[in-house]
């Protein structure tokens, strides 16, 4: 774990992405980029592409595929259903369980900001992780997080010092920086480490467990 804040207010509010961050559903959506590239004519990626666009950022990752802004909203929502039709495809990253029973345990919140649909999250998540996320905010746009999160924020009564937002993409770090949040980026997830460390985030994870020790050390 690496950090960049130490005097930061207490975390009261952990907000978590899901594919990526809890959700390990990477391979899973690159055995159907194919099919989504042909459907709405964008470039497809080849194996050996997928490192490469691993180091890009989101904005970047949409030119090189060469996907028109007004057909993202299409193939989020194509995208959603088909996670609904092969939710029994993916699963929880190892250590995702225990990292939501251990920061509930704490007394910290929890909420889950993510693209995805939220019958698809709790599908993936089984009934007894989800029961410890105190709010669901989904199908949020590709870049339009930063107002889930304020509703978020709304809704909960707490102020953007006081909550943790954790993805693991180059679009979390901006959208929780627009906010006034505190970020966290795991290492585990699409975008490359480098990528990620040159965004700075005010804490880096490499394992569940960091997240875990984290939010005990600053509640």
């Amino acid at each position: 774990m690496d950090t960049r804040m130490s005097d930061a207010a207490p975390i009261r509010l952990v907000i978590f992405d899901f594919d990526g961050t809890l959700s390990d559903s990477g391979d899973w959506f690159l055995s159907v980029v194919d099919e989504l590239a042909r459907k709405y004519k964008f470039r497809t990626v080849q194996p050996d592409q997928v490192d490469m666009l691993r180091h890009k950022s989101s904005r970047e990752v949409i030119e090189f595929l060469g996907i028109s802004k007004w057909k993202l909203p299409l193939i989020a929502r194509h995208l959603r259903r088909l996670v609904g039709q092969n939710a029994h495809q993916i699963e929880l990253f190892p250590g995702t369980p225990d990292l939501l029973e251990q920061i509930a345990a704490t007394g910290v919140r929890i909420a889950l900001v993510t693209s995805n649909a939220e019958a698809n999250a709790r599908k993936i998540l089984g009934p007894e992780h989800a029961a410890r996320i105190d709010l669901f905010a989904c199908g949020s746009s590709l870049f339009g997080k930063a107002p889930k999160f304020r509703r978020v924020l709304k809704k909960m009564g707490m102020k953007p010092h006081e909550v943790l937002a954790i993805g693991d993409e180059t679009r979390d770090v901006d959208s929780a920086r627009e906010v006034g949040m505190r970020v966290g980026s795991v290492l585990w997830g699409y975008a490359a480490e480098e990528l990620l460390i040159a965004m700075q985030p005010d804490v880096l994870f490499r394992a569940p467990q960091d997240i875990i020790d984290y939010v005990a050390a600053n509640r």
